[in-house]
């Protein structure tokens, strides 16, 4: 056990986000999710019972959202609906998540098939017990450092 660590952060997944750089995006997935297909070659972790408000708590308790981007977080907009239509999960996970983001940053949906063809380009895969439909978010990751030395 490490201390400070929120239990939920497997080995398996501290590692894996412990290796990803700056600027690559990490799919957290609801249980439904073809992470397996859309996810070939890729690394696929599973947190088997965890709700995605759960799971994002944790993975963004250590794991900084790019600040260079105008939208670190990207969800995956639910079918037949138009912007801003967020469905209940989506506003929880939100919830949890603007607070992270910078003035002038928001979090962007993205149509169901436009969001299959980013998560080929993900780095990995985690896999939520999540059951509600259409819980898929992205998240890219930022650096940790200090500012440019003068």
């Amino acid at each position: 056990m490490l201390k400070g660590i929120d239990p939920l952060l497997t080995p398996e997944l501290l590692k894996l986000l412990a290796e990803m750089g700056h600027d690559d995006a990490l799919v957290l997935a609801d249980a439904n999710f073809t992470a397996m297909s859309l996810g070939a070659g890729k690394p696929v972790l599973r947190l088997p019972g965890a709700s995605m408000e759960r799971a994002v708590r944790a993975v963004s308790s250590v794991l900084p959202l790019a600040a260079d981007v105008a939208h670190p977080v990207a969800f995956m907009q639910v079918s037949g609906t138009e912007p801003p239509s967020l469905s209940a999960l989506q506003r929880e996970v939100l919830e949890v998540l603007n607070p992270l983001l910078l003035p002038d940053q928001q979090a962007e949906p993205v149509e169901r098939y436009a969001f299959y063809d980013r998560v080929r380009q993900a780095y990995a895969i985690v896999v939520t017990g999540e059951m509600q439909p259409f819980g898929n978010f992205i998240l890219r990751k930022g650096v940790i450092g200090e500012n440019l030395r003068q």
